[in-house]
């Protein structure tokens, strides 16, 4: 797994003029926008993403075939595009809130603590973005995979709206709970839903396995 590691790390360096344009964009935001957490989740979310752009390149021209050629099985393959995306996550995360901190200290505009909340709360969020697409992707390849996300993502919006209107029909009133969940400490929600994300990340990761093992290259 860290011969696998060590390509997509080397990968991404021959994609460093994508990552600077995607810095430039976020400094330019946070410039413009001074205070805001724009930088925070605009890295973060780029950054996890590029994991399933290393599958893509994979695929490129039968590269499947070699690279299960090589002493690698497919469990080492799947656990190394989770831990890069979790790694690439992290780091773009810890990056943007950098950007973030320093625009604040710099233009005293801001709140440090919603500054660090927000980084928190975007955690658990990449992290179940990763464990909904990455299985996709590697069912689907790289641009299906894409509009497989596309279209699970339309199906759960159209859900929403749906559950929306028929609470509304209903006459089912979700304020007064909102209202009282808003009154928990948010470190608790935080360390909830990370303890989801994790879950759904271990669960989506044993689902990539057992797709990968019926795929034929």
């Amino acid at each position: 797994m860290k011969g696998l590691l060590i390509k997509d790390f080397k990968l991404m360096k021959g994609q460093k003029n994508f990552f600077l344009a995607i810095v430039a964009i976020a400094l330019a935001m946070i410039t413009l926008s001074p205070g805001t957490s724009f930088a925070i989740g605009f890295l973060g979310f780029v950054g996890s993403l590029f994991s399933l752009s290393s599958i893509s390149y994979d695929e490129f021209d039968n590269g499947n075939a070699f690279l299960f050629s090589l002493p690698i099985t497919r469990k080492e393959y799947v656990l190394e595009k989770y831990t890069f995306g979790v790694l690439c996550g992290i780091a773009s995360l810890f990056l943007g809130t950098l950007i973030s901190f320093f625009s604040i200290l710099i233009t005293d505009k801001g709140n440090l603590r919603e500054m660090f909340l927000t980084a928190c709360t975007l955690l658990p969020v990449i992290l179940l973005l990763l464990s909904i697409m990455l299985p996709f992707v590697l069912k689907f390849g790289g641009e299906k995979g894409r509009i497989a996300i596309l279209g699970m993502m339309g199906f759960l919006f159209v859900s929403g709206i749906l559950l929306t209107k028929i609470a509304e029909y209903m006459k089912i009133d979700f304020y007064p709970l909102v209202k009282r969940l808003s009154q928990i400490d948010p470190r608790v929600y935080i360390l909830f839903f990370l303890f989801l994300a994790i879950t759904a990340l271990a669960v989506s990761c044993l689902v990539s396995q057992s797709i990968l093992n019926k795929k034929e290259f």
